[in-house]
């Protein structure tokens, strides 16, 4: 029984080792939860702090950058903003040098002024975007300025405006040579006249300046605006570089028509005193008188219908005026002879081609009419004087006229004979074709009298 209580105190006391090393145990294990339990709260806590940190420095830097990117975006719109305005200017500075090289053009291509200056105020009007523009030229012996191109919508008689230096905007404009600027037409004084014109055209605004080349004053460039317009200083610069162009354009083709005037009173001159000496040497010899302008007007018709020319034509007509200026060297006593010549009177009689030569070389204005004088009495057969040229070594103007010359003495009378019938003469003309006259140059002859006889019909 002892034993047996033994071996149940032995099993209770075993059993209560277990249950304590199991208590124990599980003592452990809530600890060891515990600790875990605290140290993953700590963590969490821990992630939650550092994610919330980490957020907050993304959150600056994404509104950093959001910052710079606005501030690129602004800068960027200001460059774009800058580049258009960069390309609108150089479009514009572009467009006025297109206008002025066009100007260029017109002074370099155009000998007409009203031409030119049509073509100046077109661009002006185009670069400036004015409503009128007008160009006035000054005349220095009257001191008046007259309207000679006009542009823009305009009503009648305002392209016959003039006015005398000092008058008016314009005139004030010439007479200080300075530029004038009417923002406010209304408050300038003007006379009656230009009040009345500028309201009727419902002019506003109107800027002027003159146009002065070589420092002289040659005119006005005039623009105006219907509505009120302020110019800045870039529009007034370019303004007054159109107007030196305008001055160059006027000033250029008024030199060139006064050189042309000049070159063509002088050419009058010269013909005058040619035919002041053709008619002195009718008058020497009354035998002869009208022969020359005879020959002359007919020579001119056949060379005509040679095709010659208006040059060539000229040099023809100065030929035949002097086609005799040689027989000056030669002694009245043979050159008025009532009869035949001797062999020495005709070889003084033959220089007189020699002398033309001689008298009319040295003026170079003559130098090209010279073949008819000296080459008048070569022979297609080349038995002429003074050099026996034979066929196209003989000039075509003195063929020309070698004919016309002998048709008309033939026909004419003379101290020591009558004249011939026409008949006989053109028979006469006919049968020396290839011997003494070019057969072509006979051929237009005897063409010329034809038409010449239906013209008379």
């Amino acid at each position: 029984m002892e034993h047996i209580r033994q071996v149940l105190a032995s099993f209770e006391n075993e059993e209560n080792t277990l249950l304590q090393g199991r208590l124990n145990e599980a003592n452990n294990r809530l600890q060891n939860l515990e600790t875990v339990t605290v140290s993953g709260l700590v963590m969490s806590i821990l992630c939650l702090l550092f994610s919330f940190s980490l957020t907050k420095r993304e959150e600056k830097k994404r509104q950093a950058a959001e910052k710079d990117l606005i501030q690129t975006n602004s800068e960027l719109d200001l460059r774009v903003k800058e580049l258009a305005s960069s390309k609108e200017l150089i479009k514009q500075q572009l467009n006025r040098l297109d206008s002025l090289h066009a100007i260029d053009l017109a002074i370099l291509s155009s000998t007409d002024l009203l031409l030119a200056l049509n073509t100046v105020l077109a661009e002006v009007t185009s670069c400036l975007h004015v409503d009128i523009a007008a160009v006035f030229v000054f005349n220095p012996d009257s001191l008046m300025l007259k309207i000679a191109a006009l542009t823009g919508n305009i009503i009648p008689g305002t392209k016959h405006i003039s006015m005398r230096l000092g008058d008016g905007i314009s005139g004030k404009a010439a007479l200080e040579r300075g530029t004038i600027a009417a923002p406010v037409l209304a408050n300038i004084e003007l006379s009656a006249a230009l009040k009345d014109s500028a309201s009727k055209e419902g002019i506003q605004s109107i800027y002027v300046t003159p146009l002065i080349a070589k420092g002289v004053l040659v005119g006005v460039l005039s623009t105006g605006f219907r509505t009120p317009f302020d110019a800045d200083a870039d529009w007034v610069d370019f303004f007054e570089a159109l107007a030196a162009q305008t001055s160059m354009a006027v000033e250029s083709i008024q030199s060139f028509t006064n050189v042309q005037r000049s070159n063509l009173n002088l050419k009058l001159t010269y013909d005058t005193t040619i035919e002041g000496w053709s008619k002195a040497l009718d008058l020497r010899d009354d035998d002869t008188e009208g022969h020359t302008l005879r020959v002359t007007e007919m020579t001119m018709k056949v060379a005509e219908l040679a095709g010659m020319n208006d040059a060539q034509l000229a040099h023809v007509r100065r030929g035949s005026l002097l086609h005799d200026i040689g027989k000056m060297g030669v002694p009245d006593t043979i050159l008025l002879k009532p009869g035949k010549l001797t062999d020495e009177e005709w070889a003084a009689m033959r220089k007189h081609p020699g002398y033309a030569h001689d008298l009319l070389s040295p003026i170079i204005y003559l130098r090209h009419a010279l073949d008819i004088p000296y080459c008048h009495h070569e022979r297609w057969d080349g038995s002429g004087y003074p050099n026996g040229l034979k066929g196209d070594q003989i000039p075509l103007a003195a063929r020309l006229f070698a004919v016309v010359d002998v048709w008309d003495a033939l026909r004419s009378d003379r101290p020591y004979r009558k004249g011939w019938p026409e008949e006989k003469v053109i028979e006469h003309i006919k049968a020396g074709s290839g011997s003494h006259f070019d057969p072509d140059a006979v051929e237009l002859f005897l063409k010329t009298l034809q038409k010449d006889e239906k013209d008379a019909e």
